[in-house]
Parts: C-alpha cells; sequence; structure tokens
C-alpha cells in the first residue's frame, strides 16, 4: 500500500471518534501480502492453540524436516505422523497439514489465481479442508492475502478489544450482531481497522 493510500485509510477509520484515538496511540505499520495461500494454511493449522513463541518454535522444527525449508505437497504426504509428532505438532494437527498437502495436490493450489475469488468464495473454498474452520481462512484473507475488509467477528481478541474500547453492554446471542453493526461503519477498511483493535487491546 503507498503512504497516500495508507493515509486515506487511516483518514477513514478516523471518523469513527474511538478508532482514532486509537490510531493516535498506536504505531501500526503497512505489511506486505505472501500471497502464499498453502503455506499460510499450513502455519496457521500448526499455530492453532499455541502462543505466538510455541507456535514459532514449532513451526521452525517442521520446516526443518524439509531440505528446502518449504513444505512442498508431496513431500509432507511423505512424513510420517512420527515424524511430524516428533517436531510438536499432534495427532491431529498431522492430520490436518496433510489433509491441506492432499488438498493442494488435488486442486493445483499453489498455481490458483485468488484475486479472482471473493473473500466469501475463498472461505467457502477452503473451509472444504478437515482441519481448516472459518477464522483460519479470515486469517489468511487479512494477512497472507491482504484483503481489505474483513471481519473476524469470532475473534476472541476482537470481540474483548470492542467491547472495551465501545463499553458494549449486549452479551450472548446479542454481542456478534452489535459488533457487526459497529464495524460496518469501517467498511471498506475493517481489516486495518481490527490490526489497530487487537495492537491496542494488547497494549493495555
Amino acid at each position: 500500500m503507498t503512504s497516500k493510500n495508507w493515509k486515506k485509510v487511516i483518514s477513514y477509520l478516523s471518523q469513527d471518534p474511538l478508532i482514532r484515538q486509537v490510531i493516535a496511540s498506536i504505531d501500526l505499520k503497512d505489511y506486505e501480502k505472501t500471497g502464499d495461500v498453502y503455506a499460510e494454511l499450513i502455519s496457521s493449522i500448526i499455530s492453532q492453540q499455541l502462543s505466538t513463541k510455541a507456535a514459532a518454535t514449532i513451526h521452525g522444527r517442521f520446516l526443518k524436516l524439509f531440505r528446502s525449508g518449504y513444505p512442498k505437497p508431496n513431500l509432507l504426504l511423505k512424513k510420517t505422523n512420527e515424524q511430524l509428532r516428533s517436531v510438536g505438532l499432534s495427532y491431529q494437527k498431522s492430520g490436518y497439514v496433510k489433509n491441506v498437502a492432499q488438498f493442494a495436490i488435488e486442486e493445483n493450489l499453489l498455481e490458483k489465481d485468488w484475486s479472482k475469488l471473493s473473500d466469501d468464495a475463498i472461505i467457502d473454498y477452503l473451509t472444504q479442508i478437515k482441519g481448516v474452520g472459518k477464522w483460519t481462512v479470515q486469517m489468511i484473507l487479512m494477512f497472507g492475502l491482504k484483503r481489505p475488509d474483513v471481519f473476524p467477528v469470532d475473534d476472541l481478541g476482537i470481540q474483548q478489544g470492542i467491547v472495551q474500547l465501545y463499553n458494549i453492554k449486549e452479551t450472548g446471542k446479542e454481542l456478534k450482531p452489535k459488533l457487526i453493526q459497529i464495524s460496518e461503519k469501517w467498511s471498506p477498511y475493517r481489516t486495518t481497522a481490527c490490526r489497530y483493535i487487537w495492537k491496542w487491546k494488547d497494549s493495555q
């Protein structure tokens, strides 16, 4: 994103006075998309239910199983569950990463043109893979493909951050509709708004 476009996004989000306060208090950098959905899927599965530090350690060990440092689908499928478990993957995650590798081969995932698919179409497509949920795909949309208007309403950090920032009283079934309602004022730049909220919440 050019500095001009970044300023445009910040100016738009700053129309919300509470988000404007967050932006003023947080130093957030732009980032480059990887575009590698397959590798992002593998990384996301490995990271599930782990701290950032533990996930990075296990992911690093996992990549060392491959001579090139890249888990090509055909090579990943040849790894035994014992090999995968030896670097810290659970039995379940070992199965899930192999599901991704099999899907990648069958669907030629490494050559796919994602620009032709909408966010919802990508979510529907990738959640066919056992072990890949909506939240995982939303993270890939946000960080792997850098889609600008993703709102992961099921993310606990986003929920807690918005509840705290907007002093929301709704709970239970009423919470998510309220969060979505609030997020609509940030569209079409909800990805950036969420990144600010995550960082702001972590800084509290």
